[in-house]
């Protein structure tokens, strides 16, 4: 077992064979259950923990609240689907309940209503120390229509729904005492309330074109790596073309930080990765980023202005 995806892999391999052969389970954003004639359901479930995935010290508790709603319906997106549900369990330590739980379902409340999922049970519990969240996610998309990481196609394009790297950089940021300009603040506020792409991810699945979709959790680096070995297939991907805000390319001029290092390797974006053929960008009526394009073979050669380039970047893994 090496890492945290061995772990993953240690895990199903124990669990291979038990699940009916129409069930998808490990190895996409969301399990996919049919439901025959009323569609298929897609469950999936994720985990914030203090210190890992939020500093209590400068995230507000609206914040905690939204981010972890925020990130299982980025889920949920992901499949094509539609959330009608969500379950929520919480650890608190003692100095986290009362006044910080109650502004924590504030939060959670505020997105959830903004998309009209109801929260319909869970669990609470005391920690030791650090706040530990899980949350779970029910949704629903047409029967055959979810949309998994196995799909893409050789002549495909790879596309993103929105500029990479500032959930990462507004973390660095933290980390590193950087100075609060406005551009900081910015990116900042993109890790700590990142939004769903709900829309983007059922209007791209109603168009029938996508071969294969996830958003982006780890960073591209490590999460288009999924798609293709989940669909046999390499990739080429030019860093000129990955999409950076204005921002992030304000302060990394200023701080001296790798735009390309943040935008491919930077975790919790939570814009969606997907490919298609390039026609796709012309039957939606929102932006899309084209930043390379699937190939035969398998592995990912990274290009920089067309000419391969060695860039040895990794996703973020948890151990």
């Amino acid at each position: 077992m090496k890492g945290e995806f061995g772990f993953i892999d240690y895990i199903k391999k124990h669990f291979a064979g038990v699940a009916e052969s129409n069930l998808v389970g490990i190895g996409d954003d969301c399990a996919v259950i049919p439901m025959g004639e009323q569609g298929d359901i897609v469950v999936t479930t994720d985990m914030l923990v203090e210190g890992v995935h939020f500093l209590r010290s400068e995230a507000t508790p609206e914040q905690v609240g939204h981010k972890a709603a925020a990130v299982n319906f980025s889920d949920v997106a992901a499949m094509g689907a539609t959330p009608i549900a969500t379950f929520l369990s919480i650890a608190l330590p003692k100095d986290a309940q009362g006044e910080w739980a109650e502004r924590f379902v504030e939060g959670y409340a505020a997105i959830s209503k903004q998309w009209g999922v109801p929260l319909l049970g869970g669990d609470t519990t005391g920690s030791l120390r650090d706040v530990a969240i899980n949350v779970g996610v029910m949704g629903r998309v047409e029967s055959g229509r979810a949309l998994l990481r196995s799909g893409a196609r050789v002549g495909d394009t790879i596309f993103v729904t929105g500029p990479l790297g500032d959930s990462g950089a507004g973390l660095k940021a933290m980390l590193e005492g950087t100075e609060r300009t406005a551009e900081v603040e910015y990116l900042i506020s993109r890790h700590h309330c990142p939004m769903p792409r709900l829309s983007e991810g059922r209007a791209l699945g109603t168009t029938g074109l996508v071969g294969a979709m996830m958003d982006i959790s780890d960073g591209i680096a490590s999460d288009l790596r999924h798609i293709l070995r989940a669909s046999g297939v390499g990739a080429v991907v030019d860093l000129d073309l990955l999409p950076v805000s204005a921002q992030l390319e304000h302060v990394c001029s200023a701080e001296g930080w790798d735009k390309f290092a943040l935008a491919a390797s930077a975790g919790e974006d939570f814009e969606l990765l997907f490919t298609a053929p390039a026609e796709i960008a012309t039957l939606v009526d929102f932006p899309l980023y084209p930043i390379g394009r699937i190939v035969e073979g398998e592995g990912l050669e990274w290009r920089l202005g067309g000419a391969p380039i060695a860039f040895d970047k990794q996703g973020f893994t948890h151990f």
